[in-house]
């Protein structure tokens, strides 16, 4: 695969949108990111297990980069509650660990493309309705916060995402502010980043048929374009958020995903009945055996 300029021109879109997104929004760009490098790699001839692997692989590896400047920003307005951060992480890497070295690896890339296209319709319903979980209770011991880790770290690795539609839900529920919930998960996206990135790397080294410049299940093309180009819009579309109508921008984003689980639905489902198709196209013919007429002048 060569790094013709179009690759270059289509990446750094994904870029400079996502980060634009990202910063307008408030989440995370790995649900816009992995339909769009699926696509991306399915068009290149990259075998059809691999293209959701690795976007959900690239997905998570740029956060690593864009979670830095978010959480600095939101650090120096003193909103991140690093008590919560400090809780949450050990469990976030069990979580990850597990995602990423264990079930990540094992999966088929139809299972997880079908696993993707649940979680995104999930949090774009979330989004549509814009419902907030009610402040029942209080935030639990170190037992309790490092099993939410763990769900956090475990559900990002699958799907390539921050944690933000995870996490910031349940920061709520436990009385956390929003304000400090929203940038709390911003600097929780770095371990679940970290943690997720480096199985994926481990469990992506005896991978054949891997694309050029990858780095176990990384792009890194991808990573590289994509990190850069959208941390130079992410300030942009922060400013932009004073001005637009977010809420109703956030419905109309809610709709766009809802296109893009169904495309991720209907690559899980082709690839499951093109399966189907070969396994039953290769049993063996069972043969009519003749049957034997009776001696005559019996």
């Amino acid at each position: 695969m060569n790094l013709e300029p179009l690759l270059i021109i289509e990446l750094a879109s994904l870029g400079l949108a996502t980060g634009f997104l990202a910063g307008l929004l408030g989440i995370g760009g790995g649900m816009l990111m992995v339909p769009f490098i699926t696509l991306i790699l399915s068009a290149r001839s990259v075998a059809p297990d691999l293209t959701i692997k690795m976007a959900i692989a690239t997905s998570m590896a740029t956060i690593i980069f864009t979670s830095i400047s978010s959480v600095r920003a939101h650090h120096k307005r003193g909103a991140v509650r690093w008590d919560l951060v400090k809780g949450l992480a050990p469990g976030i890497v069990l979580g990850g660990g597990l995602a990423s070295l264990g079930v990540f690896a094992l999966l088929k890339g139809s299972s997880l493309a079908l696993f993707f296209a649940l979680f995104v319709s999930f949090s774009a319903t979330q989004m549509y309705l814009d419902k907030k979980p009610a402040p029942t209770r209080q935030v639990p011991g170190t037992g309790g916060l490092i099993g939410a880790g763990s769900v956090i770290g475990f559900l990002s690795g699958l799907v390539g995402a921050g944690g933000g539609f995870v996490s910031v839900p349940f920061m709520t529920w436990c009385n956390v502010a929003i304000h400090n919930a929203v940038a709390t998960s911003a600097a929780l996206g770095f371990p679940i980043a970290l943690a997720n990135v480096i199985g994926y790397v481990i469990a992506g080294q005896s991978v054949q048929n891997l694309p050029p410049y990858s780095f176990g299940y990384i792009w890194l093309p991808a990573l590289l374009v994509i990190a850069s180009c959208s941390v130079l819009t992410a300030p942009l579309g922060a400013r932009a958020a004073h001005k637009l109508p977010v809420k109703q921008l956030k419905r109309v984003f809610a709709s766009i995903l809802y296109l893009l689980a169904a495309y991720m639905l209907y690559k899980a489902l082709a690839r499951s009945i093109r399966a189907c198709s070969r396994w039953a196209g290769c049993r063996p013919v069972q043969r009519a055996r003749p049957s034997r007429s009776a001696p005559a002048g019996v």
